[in-house]
């Protein structure tokens, strides 16, 4: 893999597949809540080399190698990503001739449907792992622990990832879900379209319930969904073989 970094703000890797069998799709990869690029660990490398695709991995700001926050988070958090850094990042690296493949986890799922949402145009598919559209119970529920966790060291290893950033980020993280402004968050109304797209939840997600996938895959013309058994948050780490032949599945059946 290549790191890279953009004005040295968003930093991103590149990845080449064992054989590369396309050139005008790229594979880009969007972080969970928490996460970065070495967070998806060997996942991006495994999918390219079996889709035969070039990949992208980036750090949002706050995350990772990029740069810290620059203002606070608000309930508008997931669209800034969407609608504004994603496709800044996307103009600059890459080609506007080349479609794109979104692999999206947790927020970075959240992030693909809205980007899809304005920029259709752009992507070829979307495949997203958890996803979120409305503020449940649950997620509020699965919040807490993680803060206690934290509060007691024992997320301590999110520094290794984030460094001096970590505690903003979690917090950032786990008090815009909790803000009584956000209670009522729900983006069903403004997602949607024709793009072929795959939506993958584990049914022991402690952030959410099946509803997610129901109420994406209304929206979706070419949408499918697939609700993995004993499994939690991370399909793509707790399931990964399975995930990965689903995608390629999808991919050859519906995009390539």
């Amino acid at each position: 893999m290549d790191m890279k970094n953009i004005n040295s703000t968003l930093n991103y890797v590149t990845i080449e597949p064992d054989k590369l069998s396309s050139d005008s799709i790229v594979v880009l990869f969007l972080h969970e809540a928490l996460g970065s690029i070495r967070q998806w660990k060997s996942f991006p490398q495994q999918l390219c080399n079996e889709l035969g695709l070039s990949g992208i991995v980036y750090d949002r700001q706050g995350h990772g190698e990029s740069s810290s926050f620059t203002s606070e988070r608000d309930e508008n958090y997931l669209h800034n990503y969407a609608l504004e850094e994603l496709p800044a990042f996307i103009e600059t690296v890459i080609s506007s001739s080349k479609k794109i493949l979104l692999i999206g986890h947790s927020d970075g799922g959240t992030i693909s449907l809205l980007y899809d949402s304005k920029f259709a145009s752009r992507v070829a598919g979307i495949v997203t792992m958890a996803a979120h559209v409305i503020n449940e119970p649950e997620t509020i529920a699965g919040i807490q622990p993680a803060v206690d966790a934290y509060e007691l060291g024992k997320l301590d290893g999110l520094k290794k990832y984030h460094g001096e950033k970590t505690r903003a980020l979690f917090y950032a993280w786990a008090n815009i879900w909790r803000d009584q402004g956000f209670q009522n968050w729900d983006i069903t109304k403004e997602i949607g379209s024709n793009t072929p797209s795959l939506f993958i939840q584990g049914s022991d997600d402690q952030y959410g319930t099946s509803k997610q996938l129901d109420l994406i895959q209304s929206r979706f013309q070419n949408g499918t969904t697939l609700l993995l058994d004993d499994c939690g948050h991370h399909p793509h780490l707790e399931k990964t073989e399975n995930v990965i032949s689903t995608i390629s599945q999808f991919f050859y059946n519906e995009i390539s």
